[in-house]
């Protein structure tokens, strides 16, 4: 390699190395400015809650809770936790026969938000509306002057009305299972009003997409728009068209969801564009639960909360308390070995050590502010594996370039050609780690997950920091006599090398 050609990539390797400095800190100065100032910790690190969901046994409907509709279920909360943004969660099915469980595991203070929102079965239906009363209404009647019952009101269904209290809690817990084709007396979410509500017309099945919507018309706030396939924009173009013909409160229908109704719009014209609107005074984070669950689907079973845990930090500070030190324990061996088997080299692989911990420590920070990525025990371990990815990257190369100089190359040639023959190495190894994190993390569920994704961050973070800081960095070193006249402590004298000097010859030394 001619001289000119060796200063100009000394010259680029300069170059390299301080734009990838200079981006470290440019990122760092944006994860201020962002907040990320602190990690997002999973379950075991930080605590959070463990609930256990319960297949409830209609009467004559044992046959129903079978292992494929518990699969199915598990599923369908997983994706429903996974479009929160909450990370490191588990959802896992737990027992044999009627005796299945689910059992979901989120950390962090939204626990007990996202055990309510997962365990509904997300039944959504819209009914017409036959009576509207008062939450501790005595008759479905509204005319006390005649004791007539509303169209489609049996006395039975009026007794049952006149029985339900929605001002009671109990009685706002909603539910699935009910059949679409009953007659039902039900409540409001806000336990105001109770209905009574004709067989359903449109089922959620029927809903293609949910999506949450602020209105920047009026005042409204928050709600969720629905599209539906063929069938139930025909239907609901059907029911909306009878309905506007009927005296109030017949002329409503009630959104329904989980035996729950959410809103029940008055129709006055027939809606036929295969879009409707849930309306009921919510807040954003409730807009946006409710579209999340219909997005996904109604689970197969309706479930009963069984037993909730809150698990404690305080065991979870004590395991990244060891995580943290066995990490510091494992970089410290590294850099004490590499500075004395490598002497002066050994500069090169602790200034590698340290920007791939900086890159991924601001990587963590970063990833966890935007897309909510949390830092568990499982992803600690594949950081620390990671120590063991990068030594071996800057080892391989190391090696290359002595073995070129024993072959009587100067320092500056052996560093270019040593570097062409190591890094297929280097990529060959580290894809063999990344389709390793990629096969764990598709195929894998819950901690497992999180060390798959650490594991495959860290291998890539190890090919920027061996190309854009390692080589360069040795490429800049080889110009000062130190290293290039192979000085003791140079890590590139001849003893370092294993070369033994006859008669003013080098030759290779045979051990």
């Amino acid at each position: 390699m001619s001289a000119n050609k060796i200063a100009n990539t000394q010259s680029r390797a300069a170059r390299t190395i301080s734009i990838l400095l200079l981006t470290i800190l440019a990122f760092t100065g944006i994860a201020f400015v962002a907040g990320a100032t602190s990690f997002k910790l999973g379950l075991d690190l930080q605590g959070g809650t463990s609930v256990t969901l319960q297949p409830r046994i209609e009467q004559g409907q044992v046959g129903k809770v079978t292992t494929e509709a518990i699969d199915q279920a598990v599923a369908i909360i997983r994706q429903r936790v996974n479009s929160l943004g909450v990370a490191e969660s588990e959802v896992s099915a737990q027992g044999t026969g009627v005796n299945r469980q689910i059992v979901i595991s989120v950390p962090g203070e939204t626990g007990r938000r996202i055990v309510d929102l997962v365990g509904q079965t997300a039944e959504l239906r819209f009914r017409p509306v036959l009576a509207v009363g008062a939450a501790n209404a005595t008759s479905a009647n509204s005319d006390t002057a005649t004791a007539t019952l509303p169209a489609g009101v049996t006395a039975d269904l009026n007794a049952q009305f006149a029985a339900l209290d929605c001002t009671l809690p109990q009685n706002r817990q909603g539910g699935g299972g009910v059949s679409e084709a009953a007659t039902i007396v039900s409540c409001d979410r806000a336990g105001v009003t109770k209905y009574i509500l004709a067989p359903a017309e449109v089922l959620g099945r029927q809903v293609t997409k949910a999506s949450a919507v602020i209105s920047t018309q009026n005042a409204s706030g928050w709600y969720v728009i629905l599209d539906f396939n063929g069938e139930g924009t025909s239907k609901f173009g059907a029911m909306t068209s009878r309905l506007t013909s009927l005296p109030s409160p017949q002329n409503q229908a009630a959104i329904v969801l989980d035996g729950l109704v959410y809103s029940a719009p008055r129709i006055n014209e027939a809606i036929n564009t295969g879009t409707a609107q849930i309306t009921g005074n919510f807040t954003q984070e409730e807009a946006q639960d409710l579209a999340n669950v219909l997005k996904y689907g109604a689970l197969p079973l309706a479930f009963d909360r069984g037993e909730v845990q809150q698990v404690s930090p305080t065991l979870g500070a004590d395991q990244l308390r060891g995580g943290l030190i066995a990490g510091v324990l494992g970089l410290l061996l590294v850099i004490i070995y590499s500075i004395l088997y490598y002497r002066g080299l050994g500069i090169v692989s602790v200034g590698s050590l340290l920007v791939a911990t900086a890159i991924t420590l601001l990587s963590f920070l970063l990833l966890g502010k935007s897309i909510g990525f949390t830092l568990t025990l499982a992803g600690i371990a594949g950081a620390i594996v990671a120590i063991g990815i990068t030594a071996d990257s800057f080892i391989v190369y190391f090696e290359r370039i002595r073995d070129e100089v024993r072959e009587g190359r100067s320092l500056k040639s052996a560093v270019e050609t040593g570097w062409k023959r190591a890094r297929r190495t280097v990529l060959v190894a580290d894809a063999v780690s990344m389709i390793a994190a990629i096969m764990l993390y598709f195929f894998a569920v819950g901690g497992v997950r999180g060390f798959a994704f650490t594991l495959g961050l860290t291998t890539l973070i190890d090919l920027i920091v061996v190309f854009f800081f390692t080589k360069p960095l040795i490429t800049v070193l080889a110009r000062f006599k130190f290293y290039s006249e192979g000085h003791p402590l140079s890590g590139f004298s001849n003893k370092s090398l294993g070369v033994v000097v006859k008669n003013n010859l080098p030759t290779e030394e045979v051990k």
